[in-house]
């Protein structure tokens, strides 16, 4: 009997792999292997932090993922470049299939994070996007390029951040 493997999307946490053995038995990560994503925001305007929230966990994307395998399987795909964030104004629920932001309003040139590997089992990019007008931005997405277009590795939709032209929005993105 061959392994196998359940994804169970929890709201909170975003996806969870549980996979069994040749016995049934479950291994490794309670039960599996799992992502869980999470994301922080910092509304700056002036050069002040004016509020901060902490959004939750976002949805990585079947993209995201197919993404991961194949460089995983052939190295012809570089999962190190998902390090570009971009923002929207769209509110439809983030959804795994999704591969685009519902109503990009970023920059053209999405904003470069910075990685880090804050501990063994995470990775963390911070990216801080410019804006140059009013909106109410209310999605969020983690892509592999600056320009448009790529793969979506996760999307996070939330509570209107209003933003006005000179404002800025920090985003704290951690996979564990």
């Amino acid at each position: 009997m061959k392994a196998q493997s359940i994804i169970l999307k929890l709201p909170i946490v975003g996806r969870l792999a549980l996979v069994r053995d040749r016995e049934g038995a479950a291994n490794g990560f309670p039960g599996g292997i799992g992502f869980h994503s999470n994301l922080k925001v910092a509304h700056i305007r002036g050069g002040k932090i004016i509020k901060e929230r902490d959004l939750g966990s976002g949805v990585v994307t079947d993209a995201g993922v197919a993404f991961m395998a194949d460089d995983w399987v052939d190295a012809t795909q570089e999962i190190t470049n998902f390090n570009f964030h971009d923002s929207g104004t769209g509110i439809v629920a983030a959804a795994v299939g999704d591969t685009i932001l519902g109503t990009q309003a970023g920059p053209a040139t999405r904003a470069t994070g910075t990685k880090t590997n804050p501990t063994a089992p995470q990775v963390r990019s911070v990216g801080t996007i410019a804006y140059t007008g009013t909106l109410a931005i209310t999605e969020w997405g983690l892509f592999n390029q600056a320009a448009q277009g790529g793969t979506l590795w996760d999307r996070k939709v939330f509570a209107a951040i209003y933003v006005v032209n000179g404002d800025s929005v920090q985003f704290t993105y951690t996979l564990s």
